[in-house]
């Protein structure tokens, strides 16, 4: 391994943030003794490194720092007693036996550790306050995101009664009120016929709501003959058009399986209303 090989095995970036066992710290302080080059780039990573720390600091809030050393002190993350080791980096095979025959003592050791506490230190207040800025953040998204829900919710609601106003407010449609027959004398219904147009709407909301699978279906009485006038929803209700009638002289309201039928069911007949 040469000396570029060296430097861009990680070995730099480790020491600086204080990831390097106590053997390749060891090394590394005296390949740097001896050789200028590596000298230089663990200069120029340690300033990349601060500048970096630097530039994405952000001000935490009170309550976040002091959580934060908090957790500092819990952890003792501010500690220079590291026995444990780990396998060494090869050496530089031209600085090699540089090293060999060197018995300095760990000059920057004492640098090695303040720079890895501080290191460490700044990133962790740049995480903890980019953490803490990306919820506040997510927060506001959740919360617009709930109001662009509900707004949408409240203008479809607004439209719908536009509509039916437009409907039930216009004096070229004809209202026909349907009673209750019979069988069922308290439900009711409002056909609003627009003849000029042959479109018919139906305001069916104090019928009782439909059992499953089943559907109510309007009926328009022409020459004493029944014709589908469509099938109703609670999606429809005043404000679509369900079919096109040119000519009643009575409409009615069955209940019908879901999806309708060709012919009415007389039995299910709820409401009924002459044309006037």
């Amino acid at each position: 391994m040469n000396t570029q090989e060296y430097i861009s095995s990680g070995i730099l970036e480790a020491y600086i943030l204080g990831t390097a066992s106590k053997e390749e710290s060891g090394i590394l302080e005296c390949v740097m003794i001896h050789n200028a080059e590596v000298r230089a780039a663990f200069e120029e990573a340690q300033k990349i490194l601060e500048d970096f720390t630097t530039a994405q600091a952000i001000e935490p809030p009170d309550h976040l720092q002091a959580k934060i050393w908090e957790k500092v002190r819990d952890n003792s993350l501010i500690n220079s007693d590291i026995t444990e080791e780990t396998k060494s980096i090869p050496l530089p095979i031209e600085i090699q036996n540089q090293v060999n025959n060197s018995d300095k003592k760990d000059t920057a050791g004492v640098m090695r550790n303040k720079w890895a506490v501080a290191a460490s230190i700044l990133l962790i207040f740049s995480v903890g306050a980019n953490l803490y800025w990306f919820s506040e953040k997510n927060k506001t998204q959740e919360q617009l995101s709930v109001f662009t829900k509900e707004k949408t919710a409240t203008d479809e609601k607004i439209k719908a009664i536009n509509q039916k106003l437009e409907v039930t407010a216009n004096p070229d449609i004809q209202k026909i009120v349907m009673s209750g027959t019979e069988a069922h004398p308290d439900a009711k219904a409002v056909v609003f016929w627009d003849k000029a147009h042959h479109k018919v709407y139906l305001n069916a909301q104090n019928l009782p709501q439909a059992p499953a699978g089943k559907q109510y279906q309007l009926w328009a009485i022409a020459d004493g003959k029944p014709v589908s006038a469509g099938l109703y929803t609670k999606e429809k209700d005043t404000n679509t058009s369900l079919a096109s009638i040119n000519k009643a002289q009575a409409f009615a309201i069955t209940l019908e399986n879901e999806g309708g039928s060709a012919v009415p069911t007389m039995e299910n007949m709820y409401v009924l209303g002459n044309v006037l």
